[in-house]
């Protein structure tokens, strides 16, 4: 069982989750519901690292043997699909953990045959349309033996969800037209983000089946500002103190009372490297101040969306840069006072 297998990596290894910074909590619940071979719903507000936790998992697993070619990922003495049940001779090739991982992007238009697969036509005429070389495995199949990342789950269909209860509960995938259940060996994690309004209902049903895991912005700033580095690209220099206030000024946007919508990570990643381009195409290798000023509107003006309250009273571009001078231009400004006035009177 896949749950074994970390079972071993989480007792040897204190810090598994070696790509993400922060998020204790959240480390913590994961690695308890894996444990127990639960499945998980990692919830949280968008570009917080929910999929980078997802893929870190994928990265503990260890190499596997599994049969060449197979869709299925049959591990040569456990096999899955009908052609290595047969028996007949494969090659096997290792595979990596990170290769483990198969990834679900939820969507209105996904379909139960994206999920668990579909009678390909030409086959079907070659072998019979019951015939199960005519059966073309979905994404399940493909992250037996692995982990099947579902993102944004509660943005997929009620057929769909419907397609997953027994999958859930039995580990088990029955094809409508045939009369054989596949077993399937994987880790289900899947994500959602509380605030998207376009978005399905998850029945109380599906729910049942997951354990929640919640997940939040970093936990202060220091934080940030390495997650930033170590994920942001980097062109020109910026010193800690510019860091500091971009990281400084996002982190004030999200207490924001007038904000429906919040600045993700991402959005700081955005006004990291944005200000480090501006610095170059000025032929600078230092980042500046006006920079940053200069590219908020462009990073932030579609990351951030104002109650209804305010949203017909003032207009998103003029409200970042009112809230932008309100608490790093004036502030800035007198701290240059105030140093000023240290100088003369060092002098």
């Amino acid at each position: 069982m896949l749950s074994e297998q970390l079972k071993e990596i989480f007792l040897k290894n204190k810090e598994p989750f070696a790509d993400i910074l922060g998020q204790e909590g959240a480390k913590q619940g994961i690695k308890s519901a894996l444990l127990m071979n639960r499945h998980i719903i990692i919830v949280g507000a968008p570009g917080i690292g929910k999929t980078t936790l997802a893929k870190n998992i994928a990265k503990l697993l260890p190499d596997i043997e599994v049969v060449e070619g197979c869709s299925y990922h049959c591990a040569p003495k456990n096999p899955v699909c009908p052609s290595c049940i047969q028996g007949k001779k494969h090659k096997t090739i290792k595979l990596e953990g990170a290769k483990r991982f198969i990834r679900i992007q939820g969507s209105p238009d996904l379909t139960v045959e994206d999920l668990l697969g579909d009678i390909d036509p030409i086959k079907a005429l070659k072998f019979g349309p019951l015939s199960l070389e005519a059966f073309t495995p979905g994404k399940i199949f493909k992250a037996n033996n692995g982990i099947l990342f579902f993102d944004e789950l509660n943005r997929c269909p009620e057929k769909l969800q419907n397609a997953l209860l027994q999958v859930l509960e039995e580990r088990k995938a029955t094809i409508g037209s045939y009369d054989v259940d596949f077993d399937v060996n994987f880790i289900f994690i899947s994500t959602m983000n509380p605030e998207d309004t376009s978005t399905e209902r998850l029945s109380d049903v599906l729910l049942d089946r997951f354990d929640i895991i919640y997940m939040d912005y970093p936990e202060d700033i220091e934080i940030e500002k390495k997650i930033v580095v170590m994920k942001g690209k980097k062109l020109a220099n910026v010193s800690d103190e510019l860091l500091t206030l971009i990281i400084y000024f996002l982190r004030l946007l999200r207490e924001d009372e007038k904000l429906e919508k919040k600045p993700s990570v991402r959005a700081s990643i955005g006004l990291y490297e944005r200000a480090q381009s501006n610095a170059l195409l000025n032929g600078r290798k230092n980042t500046e101040f006006e920079d940053v000023k200069e590219v908020l509107v462009s990073v932030l003006s579609h990351r951030i969306r104002l109650k209804p309250s305010v949203r017909y009273l003032e207009d998103i571009e003029n409200y970042i840069k009112e809230q932008f001078h309100k608490h790093v231009e004036v502030s800035k400004w007198q701290n240059s006072l105030e140093e000023e006035k240290q100088a003369r009177d060092y002098r």
